[in-house]
């Protein structure tokens, strides 16, 4: 693969309907296999839905995160679905029995963020070791998905926690923020509107007893951490959104029916004088 051709695809999918990214995207990979890896982790889509038949059926969000090979871990039981060979299975990737624990806490705690700020969806955490990096720091991605009638609401956080003295009594928590939304009009040919939205957040907060024994209470400051994170990140963006891009569109649909309204009213004044001339042609 080239870096022309990868440049390229790039280019490409920012002038394709941001609806249909996903597909874009795999008509790519199909003329270009090789650029598979590198697309997937560079172009955010909407995220999928499975279900874990390890524990109950339960639903868990996919991304490139959590995949190896065509398979996705769930948060939930830590197994691949689809079920992987053996073969496979001992060589794809898995969090380490501490970081596994804190991921535990993490979907729980994210859970309940969840319930309280989208009234439903999907949540899911997923967290991986550091290569080349000293004992306690990590990097993951918080999920959630929200999907309704008038459309959906897909948010990635990818977070990257490394410690900021030697001391560990102090971190450094980074996050980059993806928003993927898409809104349709319940109307016949109504407006719909698509897009991604990423923003970027750092922080150094304090992780209580880093330096001792008490590996719960790391834990616990970890997620009190990366929930405030991703809460402030969650707000600014959704601020922006709010203040910046739906009033941009609002104006644009206004100056639209506007411009409508204008020319509408000319060629009714247009029909009315050609009435009048008609009608003196008649006399």
């Amino acid at each position: 693969m080239s870096d022309k051709q990868y440049t390229a695809a790039l280019d490409l999918l920012r002038r394709l309907d941001p609806d249909q990214t996903r597909a874009n995207v795999a008509n790519l990979i199909s003329l270009e296999p090789e650029l598979a890896e590198d697309l997937l982790a560079a172009v955010d889509t909407p995220l999928t839905v499975q279900k874990d038949p390890h524990a109950s059926h339960r639903e868990f969000l996919c991304c490139d995160y959590n995949r190896d090979i065509d398979s996705y871990r769930s948060p939930w039981s830590n197994e691949y679905v689809p079920e992987l060979t053996e073969e496979d299975a001992q060589e794809s990737p898995f969090p380490s029995d501490p970081l596994r624990q804190l991921e535990v806490l993490c979907n729980d705690s994210f859970d309940v963020y969840r319930d309280l700020y989208y009234e439903g969806g999907i949540s899911s955490v997923y967290l991986w070791d550091l290569e080349d990096s000293t004992d306690g720091d990590f990097a993951g991605v918080v999920l959630f998905k929200k999907t309704n009638v008038g459309g959906e609401w897909d948010s990635i956080h990818v977070v990257e926690v490394t410690a900021a003295d030697e001391s560990r009594a102090v971190y450094n928590y980074k996050v980059t923020t993806t928003v993927i939304l898409q809104l349709r009009s319940e109307k016949q040919n109504g407006l719909a509107l698509s897009g991604n939205l990423t923003r970027q957040l750092e922080r150094d907060a304090p992780v209580a007893h880093a330096a001792g024994d008490s590996i719960d209470a790391v834990h616990v400051s970890h997620v009190a951490n990366l929930g405030q994170l991703v809460e402030d990140v969650e707000s600014q963006t959704r601020n922006l959104l709010d203040t910046v891009y739906f009033e941009k569109t609002k104006d644009v649909l206004q100056q639209v029916r506007l411009a409508n309204a204008h020319t509408a009213e000319t060629q009714l004044n247009k029909k009315q004088h050609q009435d009048v001339i008609r009608g003196l042609q008649n006399l």
